[in-house]
């Protein structure tokens, strides 16, 4: 398909019945602030997190395989443990917030790593952390299920609250509005600062993971049962609930969504990436990823190799999605044709993939610790950055796509300037 076919010359839906789309204008930030203001929020009392604190494995040492070649510009190295999570501050892009093992959680540069201050007191691994949409506040939520939230000029706390064990958290695209998804199946939502609440009771398993869509009225959530459901985040019901067949069959691992949310996709333990019609809660197709090569019978006491979806995401430019696997697949789908399009072999686990804001280019973070590029239309890896002696964890791409902000186990994190010849 040549770049300029849009998605507006898809059909999705191939021999099914035609499924009515209606055009809604999107409606502007401050309507959509608006309508947050008027969501009912009862005050729910905090539960108590689980006691039973953390253990984390003891550190492995660097890899022997990893080079010792460096292509980053700034190394961020506050953390004392392996850090788990990076988050750029969207409006300037330049602030990052990092979360690590050490219980710590860091607002610094991405100019020149200098430290801007400390986002202190979790007490287990900070696993969550985000800025708002207009990088006002900065969110940081650990393990244990304490989620704070800090002013970012005047650097100081400003709420924070107790959930059960935390399994993800995302701030609302438009508005002072805090998501979190935990292990006792709940999504809360909360107005920051006043802290207002309003909890979302899904199956009795964990809510693995989580999206607002870009409306800003709804939430994709997915379930370790391997259910998914659409929530109306104003009425506080669910719209649809993916279960059973139509469902996965092991627990959701990421979930996205295109553009302008009216398709989601899902990925899984059990390998199948789902994309869902938002609007009807139908699965429109699920792409499978068959093993390249045939599995030898397993011996006893042998494990069988393992291969999940890990991360995913749509394009903006082209109708394209990509799925990550743990195996190192990186597939590129065709919506249009429904058929894979591209497959890009990584030698070691994808752990995330990101698309460019403005171009058919894909990045990707694997457990070997390099950074690569890859453009989605021809497969080919554009470059790829190193740096990092352990597995990279999470990264962030700037708005621009000229910077990628790396955490990893080795303690550390990374900026890497990745202008290209072709811009």
């Amino acid at each position: 398909m040549e770049p300029g076919e849009g998605p507006g010359a898809l059909d999705l839906h191939g021999d099914e019945e035609i499924i009515e789309v209606v055009e809604l204008g999107p409606p502007g930030p401050d309507d959509l602030a608006e309508e947050m203001e008027d969501v009912d929020f009862e005050d729910e009392g905090a539960e108590e997190p689980d006691a039973e604190a953390w253990e984390s494995e003891d550190d492995e040492g660097v890899e022997d395989g990893m080079e010792a070649q460096d292509d980053s510009e700034v190394t961020f190295s506050l953390h004392s443990a392996s850090v788990f999570c990076v988050s750029l501050d969207p409006k300037t892009n330049t602030l990052a917030v990092t979360g690590g093992e050490d219980d710590k959680a860091f607002v610094w540069r991405v100019s020149d790593g200098e430290l801007l201050f400390e986002c202190s007191g979790h007490k287990d691994s900070v696993t969550c952390a985000g800025f708002s949409h207009d990088s006002v506040f900065v969110a940081t939520g650990d393990m244990s299920g304490l989620i704070k939230v800090w002013r970012v000029d005047a650097k100081e706390e400003v709420w924070s609250f107790e959930v059960g064990d935390l399994e993800w958290m995302e701030w609302h695209p438009q508005a002072h509005v805090l998501l979190a998804g935990t292990a006792d199946g709940n999504t809360w939502m909360w107005k920051i600062p006043s802290g207002d609440c309003k909890t979302f009771q899904g199956p009795a398993c964990p809510a693995t993971c989580g999206r607002i869509l870009p409306d800003g009225k709804r939430a994709v959530v997915g379930y370790e049962d391997g259910t998914m459901r659409i929530w109306d985040l104003k009425q506080g019901t669910s719209l649809h609930v993916l279960k059973g067949q139509d469902g996965h069959q092991d627990p959701l691992t990421c979930v996205a969504s295109n553009q302008d949310g009216s398709l989601i996709m899902t990925g899984s333990v059990d390998c199948h990436a789902k994309l869902v019609n938002s609007a009807t809660g139908k699965v429109v197709c699920v792409f499978k990823m068959e093993s390249v090569t045939p599995k030898a019978p397993i011996g006893e006491g042998e494990e069988a190799e393992s291969n999940s979806v890990e991360s995913l995401g749509f394009c903006n430019v082209m109708p394209l999605a990509a799925v990550g696997y743990l195996d190192g697949t990186l597939a590129i789908y065709d919506l249009s044709t429904q058929s894979l399009r591209h497959k890009c072999q990584h030698e070691s686990g994808i752990v995330q993939l990101l698309w460019e804001e403005s171009s058919a280019v894909v990045y990707t973070c694997s457990l070997d610790g390099a950074v690569r590029l890859w453009d989605a239309r021809s497969g080919k890896m554009i470059s790829e950055y190193r740096g990092h002696s352990a597995e990279i964890l999470d990264f962030a791409v700037n708005k621009d796509a000229s910077i990628v902000v790396t955490t990893s186990g080795d303690h550390q994190a990374k900026v890497f300037c990745v202008q290209r010849p072709d811009r």
